[in-house]
């Protein structure tokens, strides 16, 4: 992008964003989410972006509440997420404080809303990162009951959006930091 007005670029930001959420190969589409382990220790994995709202300046991705990120995060829910779309040429960051939701409205309504494939991933036995003795050791139960009660949303409130663009003339790097209900820019060296 080579605007440099900072309200057109967050408008992008956002829009791209919103994009990756339709677009199931938008590169987008599945940023790595960084949590603090309840060892201190940092944690990163991959997750899918489900939700986006530019008014709020939130982002929301879906979990197991059985999962170890489910415990970071309730036990810190500082997090971070690292998007990267090498042929937009463009990295972006997002820090901010999660807020899980399970067996409420907002998980009911995400629920309703995902497909099959995507609810079956909360049917499984054991639980996320529990041990196997073989590779395929894990099963998924049909009960769709069960499955919703496993699941959970979370909501990154965005504390700080860092966008960068690499262009061949210079990078340019854009923070957006929150003040209130607003995200206020500042050009950063890259």
């Amino acid at each position: 992008m080579e605007s440099t007005d900072p309200s057109e670029i967050r408008a992008a930001v956002y829009a791209q964003l919103a994009a990756a959420v339709a677009e199931r190969k938008s590169a987008l589409r599945t940023p790595t989410l960084a949590t603090v382990g309840r060892d201190g220790r940092p944690r990163a994995r991959t997750v899918v972006l489900r939700s986006v709202d530019s008014n709020g300046h939130r982002v929301g991705f879906h979990t197991d509440a059985r999962s170890d990120k489910f415990a970071e995060l309730r036990a810190d829910p500082r997090a971070a997420l690292h998007f990267y779309d090498a042929a937009a040429k463009t990295q972006i960051r997002i820090e901010g404080t999660a807020t899980l939701h399970c067996r409420d409205a907002i998980a009911k309504a995400a629920w309703q809303t995902a497909r099959r494939s995507a609810r079956r991933t909360y049917a499984s036995e054991p639980a996320p990162g529990a041990a196997l003795d073989a590779p395929d050791g894990a099963a998924f139960a049909a009960d769709d009951a069960a499955s919703f009660e496993r699941f959970a949303v979370a909501i990154l409130q965005i504390e700080t959006l860092d966008w960068l663009y690499l262009r061949a003339a210079g990078h340019r790097r854009l923070q957006f930091a929150r003040a209130a209900d607003a995200l206020v820019p500042r050009w950063l060296a890259p």
